[in-house]
């Protein structure tokens, strides 16, 4: 057996990495990121739009193609005024402040659970439409009898961004970063040599815009095309998921983090407003039509490269097609980051199972990106990886939350206005921010409610729903263990508790008896749960002579904040176990505690027990586990049962280990 874990290890080893220790002072240094690789990681969601956003956009507008001038004025003002509100979250929120922090603290819990669940649905349609716009940018440059290969291909970039995931944020994004600057590169190029070679049309793009929108508003009046270019805007709506992206994954950056979410975040608005504009006029000064098999992109840079010398040319389009492509299939990094740690902070609160806290020894939130990726490759499937229908779906949910932030704000800049000196300011930018994203939520439901939209508002109903019922259940929970803690203070605060059988000894003469009866208990702090399973050890076992009381002090994405936070999860479980060592002692029994900090609570007893085993050779290791009234499924689901994994693991190493059942 031992054999087979080491070649699983080992497989594990080569394809997600050896574990990382959490002794090392150094391991927030080496896995944190700098400005420059955030944007390469976050800032890629929203700069990798550029490949269908604004194409998106463009088509929406039918033959009305010079409105897209007033899409991209406004898709550059969406993207300052975001990301300035931003800025201000990240300030008041300088360990994390993404949608559903901000909206629970500021607003309400239940609040912030929705922004949060419609921030999950969002982060997985950001990884689908990034992937499915990476494959059409691929498949573009291929023959059209390779296209039903083009689902296969989304599925394995799936698995593939699952893996490289799995191994940590920076070892996810340190091999993307040519990728991202060859797009940047050749992007920029096409965009600047574009303009500058058509200077002498750009007064005849002003008069055809000119003239088709006073043909458009003679045709279909104003209103009409108000919502032509409303719903051309909203296709191309997803422009703006990164913004979030950067505020929710605060935690990875590198200290400072404000200065670098801040640094990250002007590069961001920047490249991208850059970008956008740039490409929709480019579009203009080309003419660029849809082609069967071809993205607006493609056909873009083929028009822009004909003079060229057709090798080049053709080199030059094929290298800034195939990192367009690549470059999506970065930008799916932002919700395999962010969407993990949003799916965390909520399981912390309970809202959804606790089990999406936890992090793997490589410290990276690895069932958080397993349900992602399944979900992801779920939708991928039943869209058939369709970019048009994904849009659709996309971007409702993130203006959700971009509202319900701004709304927090607006809220704590009020409240705020006797002691903050520049709250007016404040105020305004993000009271701005309200306006605007509440403005284009309400638009975009419109729009795209009757075309797909209200299967994306109904998923996230059916996903609050399900929070809600969880958090219920975990609350019930919480009032039943509050009787067992009940213990707690008589076990402190009375002199009169005395254990059955505990001997007559002054303390300062216990000692411990290496070859005698060793109870080793397994406690998660000093509470009720704790104290039942040592009380039910001495009512129903004889003759135990020493007590070890182990805890491992778990660290998962709520206090993986930084070595301060890690510092205060190691104080904590010294004082609960000194409050044990003195019970017992004062009860006239040998007892020392074991402090063990880790992100796994089986493999870290496990690793511990056979030196206890070496010490105290008649050891017999005891846990208690919680029997609810009805045993469900749900309950199987929300409830680790750790005490059966780790006893199946050390009966495995001979090692005794017994169960006691705690009512409650």
């Amino acid at each position: 057996m031992k054999h087979k874990e080491s070649l699983l290890t080992r497989f594990k080893n080569l394809f997600i990495g050896r574990a990382h220790s959490l002794q090392d002072k150094n391991v927030f240094q080496h896995l944190s990121l700098i400005a420059f690789f955030a944007w390469v990681g976050l800032g890629a969601d929203g700069l990798s739009s550029s490949c269908y956003g604004p194409s998106e956009a463009f088509l929406a507008l039918n033959t009305h193609t010079y409105l897209s001038i007033f899409v991209a004025l406004g898709t550059v003002l969406t993207i300052f005024v975001i990301a300035a509100s931003y800025s201000q979250i990240v300030e008041l929120f300088p360990s994390g402040g993404g949608g559903y922090l901000v909206a629970s603290k500021l607003l309400s819990p239940k609040v912030g659970m929705v922004s949060g669940c419609a921030l999950l649905i969002d982060y997985v349609l950001t990884i689908t439409v990034s992937i499915a716009s990476g494959a059409d940018a691929v498949f573009s440059l291929l023959p059209l009898h390779w296209q039903p290969y083009k689902m296969a291909f989304a599925i394995l970039i799936i698995f593939l961004m699952m893996l490289l995931n799995m191994r940590g944020i920076k070892e996810s994004i340190l091999p993307l970063v040519p990728i991202f600057l060859t797009f940047l590169a050749t992007h920029v190029f096409i965009i600047i040599y574009g303009i500058a070679t058509h200077v002498p049309r750009l007064p005849a793009v002003a008069q055809a815009t000119h003239a088709d929108l006073s043909s458009s508003i003679s045709s279909i009046g104003f209103f009409g095309v108000m919502f032509m270019v409303l719903r051309a805007y909203s296709m191309g709506a997803g422009t703006y998921t990164g913004i979030e992206a950067i505020s929710n994954g605060l935690p990875a950056l590198r200290e400072p983090r404000v200065q670098t979410a801040k640094h990250t975040m002007r590069y961001m608005a920047f490249s991208l407003a850059f970008m956008v504009m740039g490409l929709m006029l480019s579009y203009l000064l080309y003419n660029v039509t849809p082609q069967a098999g071809k993205t607006l992109n493609g056909i873009l840079f083929e028009k822009a490269t004909m003079g060229w010398y057709p090798k080049g040319a053709y080199l030059f389009v094929f290298i800034a097609l195939v990192s367009e492509a690549c470059l999506l299939f970065v930008a799916a990094q932002a919700g395999f980051l962010d969407g993990p740690r949003v799916l965390a902070n909520m399981a912390v609160d309970r809202w959804f199972p606790t089990r999406f806290a936890t992090l793997s020894d490589r410290l990276v939130i690895q069932n958080g990106i397993l349900i992602m990726s399944g979900l992801a490759a779920a939708i991928m499937i039943f869209t058939h990886g369709s970019v048009r229908l994904l849009i659709v779906f996309y971007s409702i949910n993130v203006f959700i939350t971009f509202a319900l932030s701004q709304l927090g704000m607006v809220r704590h800049w009020w409240g705020a206005r006797a002691t903050v000196r520049d709250w007016l300011k404040k105020f305004l930018i993000n009271g701005f921010g309200l306006s605007l994203t509440l403005f284009i939520l309400l638009s975009m439901v419109t729009v795209k409610f009757f075309e797909g939209g209200w299967v994306t508002l109904l998923i996230t109903g059916v996903l609050v729903s399900i929070a809600l019922v969880i958090k219920r259940h975990y609350r019930g929970t919480a009032v039943l263990l509050g009787r067992l803690d009940t213990l707690v203070a008589a076990t402190e605060g009375s002199e009169s508790l005395a254990l059955p059988g505990a001997p007559v000894c002054a303390p300062d003469n216990l000692l411990c008896v290496p070859n005698g009866k060793t109870a080793v208990l397994l406690v998660s702090g000093f509470n009720g749960i704790g104290l039942h399973t040592l009380f039910g050890v001495v009512r129903l076992f004889e003759g135990f002579k020493n007590f070890v009381f182990v805890q491992v002090g778990v660290v998962d994405a709520g206090n993986f904040k930084g070595a301060q936070e890690v510092d205060g999860v190691k104080q904590h479980m010294s004082e609960d176990l000194n409050r044990y060592v003195r019970f017992m002692k004062k009860q006239g029994f040998y007892a020392e505690g074991v402090a063990i900090l880790g992100v796994d609570v089986v493999y870290e007893v496990a690793q511990a027990a056979p030196s206890i085993m070496e010490r105290f050779p008649n050891a017999v290791f005891f846990g208690g586990q919680l029997i609810f009234p009805d045993e469900t499924l749900m309950l199987r689901f929300l409830h680790n049962h750790t005490v059966f994994m780790l006893q199946k693991k050390l009966y495995r190493e001979g090692i005794p280990f017994v169960i006691l059942p705690i009512r409650v």
